[in-house]
């Protein structure tokens, strides 16, 4: 396989394990308080991810001041997104969540545009405001199923806006598997926390499978995630993370029953369009920048 292949086929992975573990996490959803949920499921991959940095000589607290706000604040919005989108994902269908997550290249193209001064162009605004239109038609505010939880996962998209942001601001020494642990083990304390009052409902084989999964997918995914950047080009690489839109799609339908409406599907469509051509632009972009530094 060439480079770019296997970066294709290693974005495709990582997106089928992300949205497969949110489907468990859903499938949990109905017997399992998000709480509990949460802590468990990050004591596993708190442990597991920081054997594994610790292994990689990854696992380090050498960094500046700077840095550790950074690392402080990616955890915070790491933990708010958590929440919020487990939240809306107990509450709406796999599908229609996942599709309002695809606007995420969107809001971190503008959010640099507007927070870190990065140069975006005319065509790249156009594209992120018909994105967000698209974003309407799935949301369909004042719909009569329109429901609150649709804000929770637009909550979730500034929130992980948010945590790339500050991980873009970070040095290039900063280790992201120490990143990584430094945010599950935020998102686990704040579940202990949050469930140390409530009342805990006793776990049957069913619930540890889908739990003991659900981790070794989050954690699979992540891996692959970090393995991606490092092979092919990011301009051929990059849209295929919306192959996660049709693998929520599929399981959706023949696990939970769910198909979103036409207008969803429509939404959806505008938004990987537009988000595909920004990573596009982006990707030419950084080519240009490259070309006039090197004396091209």
């Amino acid at each position: 396989m060439s480079p770019n292949a296997r970066g294709a086929a290693l974005m495709v992975g990582s997106m089928t394990a992300f949205t497969l573990n949110d489907a468990c996490l859903k499938a949990l959803g109905d017997t399992l308080p998000l709480m509990q949920t949460l802590l468990l499921r990050g004591l596993v991959v708190t442990v597991l991810m920081g054997a594994i940095a610790w292994r990689a000589g990854a696992l380090r607290v050498d960094f500046a001041r700077r840095d550790w706000g950074l690392i402080a604040l990616r955890s915070l919005a790491e933990v708010a997104a958590a929440y919020f989108f487990l939240t809306a994902l107990f509450n709406m269908p796999l599908a229609s969540a996942t599709a309002i997550l695809q606007t995420l290249p969107l809001a971190v193209t503008l959010g640099a545009a507007l927070v870190l001064r990065e140069p975006v162009g005319w065509p790249r605004l156009a594209a992120i405001a018909v994105g967000f239109c698209g974003m309407l038609l799935i949301v369909r505010p004042g719909a009569d199923d329109f429901t609150v939880y649709s804000i929770f996962a637009l909550c979730a998209v500034v929130a992980v806006t948010v945590r790339d942001l500050a991980t873009r601001r970070m040095s290039a020494g900063v280790p992201n598997l120490t990143v990584a642990v430094a945010g599950a083990l935020a998102v686990t304390l704040f579940a202990a926390g949050s469930a140390a009052d409530a009342v805990w409902v006793p776990l049957g084989p069913r619930e540890w499978v889908l739990l003991g999964l659900s981790s070794v997918l989050i954690l699979v995914a992540y891996l692959l995630s970090v393995m991606v950047m490092r092979v092919g080009e990011v301009g051929f690489v990059a849209p295929f993370r919306y192959s996660a839109l049709v693998v929520a799609l599929v399981v959706g339908f023949l696990v939970f029953g769910e198909w979103p409406a036409t207008p969803t599907l429509i939404g959806a469509a505008i938004v990987v369009a537009t988000g595909a051509f920004t990573l596009w632009r982006e990707r030419r972009a950084a080519l240009r920048r490259r070309n006039a530094a090197s004396g091209k």
